[in-house]
Parts: C-alpha cells; structure tokens; sequence
C-alpha cells in the first residue's frame, strides 16, 4: 500500500500528470457518450442547479456552473501566473518579452485566418473563428516533458511565456467577441467591486477572504452584465498583493498560486474536460466529420498553430529582434511551435460561447475538430522534438 501511495505521489507531483488527467477525462466522457451510459451522462451534464437569495436567483445546468463558475477560478490561477510573470518571472526582463509575444501573435493570427478562410460563408461557422488560436500550456508542457532532461529549460520557458501570452490574447478575445447584451446597472456594479478591489488592495489588505467575497460579488454581477463571468477571475488576480508589506519575504500572490495549482489541474480542469468531451458520435455521417467547422478547427490548430508560430519566431530572430534560446536549435523551435497545437481546455472554453452545444439541429460539433487538430499536433511536435533533440 505504501509503494502505491509513493508512486502515486510521485505521479502528481510530474509535470505530466495534469495532461495525462485531462486526457483521461476526455476518453471517459467519449466512451460515457457512446456507450448504455449516453442518457446518464447527458442527464449529468444538463442537470438543473439553481442557487436563489431573495430576489437574486442563478439558475443554470450543471455543464454551464462548470463552464461558468469552475473556469472563472481557472481564469484567476491564469491572471495569478500571468501577474507574477510580469512583475517578476521571466517576463518581467524585457529582452525576454519579444519572442514569445512574436510567437503568440502568429499562433493565434495563422489559425484565425485558416478557419475563416474554409468558413467566410457560413455567418454561424464564423463565431467559431477564435476557437483554433489557444494554446493548452499544462497539455503542452505535459507532452514536453514526457522528452525527459534533454528538453532546454529555455525552450520550456518559451513555451511557458508564450502559452501566457496566448492566454491573455484569449482573454481579449472573450472581452471583447463573446459577450451577450450588456446590462449597464450590473456593469456598473461589477466596477464599484474593482474600486473596493483596488482600495483594498493601496492599503495594503493582505488576508485573502476579503478579496475572494468581493471576488464572487463581481464574478454574480458580471454573470448577470452579459460579460463572460470567467473574467472576473482574470480581474480579481490582478489586485492581489504580489508583496507582504510586513514581511517582504512573504508573497500572498504566490501562496495562493501554490495552494490553487494542484485544485485546477487535477479537479478543475479534469471536470471541465469530462463535462464538455462527450461527442456522441452514433448517427455522425460523412458531414459531421467534413463540416467547415471541425475541419477549420483541426486545420488551424496543426497547420495554422504550427506554421505561424514557427513563422513569427524565424522572423524573430533573422531580424535580431531577439536571440535564439540557449540550447536550442531550429528543430527544436519547430517542435514546440508543432505542440502549441493542443488548444484542448481554452479551445473547449471558446468553444463553449461560440457554439450551443445543447442544439440537436447542429450537424457539426467543434469539440471533434478540437480534439483531432490537437492529437495531431502532439504526436507530431513529439517526433520533431524528438529529432531534434537528437541531433543537438
């Protein structure tokens, strides 16, 4: 018993282990859709969940208090990693910002245009058009470091910043295209809590309840603006103290990013996974598999991912703009521009606001084109890694 409890420890504490969880929910939800369990994963997903106080009632199925409640706390890890990173990570040092920013620019234009190209005529297709430009960087940094010691720390803080930059590009893209009508009262709501936020925050409040209270106002308020409620999260990390002003040795932002981490990756995420990967693919015909949708999605994130990342980063560096990472050669670049291809959760997220998954009339169903595009590019980024590993 002991032997397991040590090898079990010894699993989560990798950096493969998030990956490997998220693909494991993902298989189960695929089997659990098509399989004698199909009607009770649907009744799971589309369970009714209703909280009321007073006049103020939330009522949502299960599936979207997940998309909506569980990922907001997903979003604030991400504005966590993404603030300490800023202030003082690696991309805090501004010869270290221009080519991840390069990278992440082209990984998320290339695919954008690949989608929008199969699909200009299709008005319905067209709000996918985001869904191939994320980057899964717990997938992607799982897979790297399945390579073992021979991968270069410079190419996985690489792949780390610009997997951050990808991320706020996404958050970007959710501000601003996938919103519903805006109520201004509860708009004006959600500021007066980033008002308290910030006051709380110049006085130098260090325990954390307060912010996580006012953090849950805002994140109702933005729920009810028409503002994709997940963004409060991003928001509420932004105003967490990264300093102790008693104890400058002591960071709250960074306490809470240790104690969040191991939530997210292995409950969060995982449910998340389970939640939106069950593709029923019984009655499926040939338009199901080659509808503009799945096949821009799959078509962006391999091709589009790869080619404009790698792209961008020669660019980079023929233009002196930036500096080839230490250890690192050409191939190597490539294989990671190749793994940036897995867009598993934040594709599933953008996925989730573009598309009604729950409409039985749709004949195409985007998480397919999610999940085949970033197969693909793992096993092939992968390979190429591999290679170039070797021949360093």
């Amino acid at each position: 018993m002991q032997r397991v409890y040590l090898h079990w420890r010894e699993f989560i504490q990798s950096e493969s282990a998030g990956g490997i969880l998220l693909v494991g929910a993902a298989v189960l939800a695929m089997v659990a859709a098509n399989s004698p369990l199909a009607a009770l994963y649907r009744y799971f997903v589309e369970l009714p969940v209703q909280v009321r106080v007073g006049p103020l009632e939330i009522a949502k199925p299960l599936l979207l208090w997940v998309n909506d409640g569980l990922m907001a706390v997903f979003f604030f890890l991400v504005g966590l990693e993404l603030k300490r990173e800023l202030l003082v990570g690696e991309l805090a040092e501004k010869s270290r910002i221009a080519l991840p920013a390069l990278g992440a620019i082209g990984g998320m234009v290339f695919p954008a245009l690949i989608y929008a190209a199969i699909n200009w005529d299709d008005q319905l297709a067209m709000r996918g058009w985001a869904i191939p430009t994320a980057t899964d960087i717990a997938f992607a940094l799982g897979v790297l470091s399945l390579l073992g010691s021979r991968v270069p720390n410079s190419l996985k803080v690489l792949l780390t910043s610009l997997a951050i930059f990808d991320d706020l590009g996404a958050i970007v893209i959710i501000a601003i295209f996938y919103t519903d009508n805006i109520s201004m009262a509860a708009l004006g709501f959600s500021a007066c809590c980033m008002l308290i936020l910030l006051t709380m925050n110049r006085r130098g409040q260090e325990a954390i309840s307060p912010y996580i209270f006012i953090g849950v106002l805002m994140w109702i308020s933005l729920l009810k603006s028409g503002v994709h409620a997940t963004l409060a999260g991003v928001i509420l990390a932004f105003f967490i103290p990264l300093r102790s002003a008693r104890d400058p040795e002591h960071s709250p932002l960074e306490e809470i990013e240790h104690d969040l981490h191991p939530v997210v990756a292995f409950y969060i995420l995982p449910i998340f996974a389970f939640c939106n990967s069950g593709i029923a693919l019984a009655n499926a015909g040939a338009e199901f598999f080659l509808h503009g949708v799945p096949l821009g999605i799959a078509l962006g994130l391999f091709f589009g991912k790869q080619f404009g990342i790698f792209a961008m980063l020669w660019a980079g560096i023929r233009l002196r703009l930036a500096t080839m990472p230490a250890g690192c050669t050409w191939g190597c670049l490539y294989g990671m521009s190749a793994l940036c291809g897995i867009g598993f959760t934040m594709s599933l997220f953008i996925g989730s606001l573009a598309f009604d998954q729950g409409n039985p009339g749709m004949v195409f169903d985007e998480r397919l084109g999610i999940i085949v595009g970033s197969l693909l590019s793992a096993v092939l980024g992968t390979v190429i890694l591999r290679r170039g590993l070797a021949a360093r």
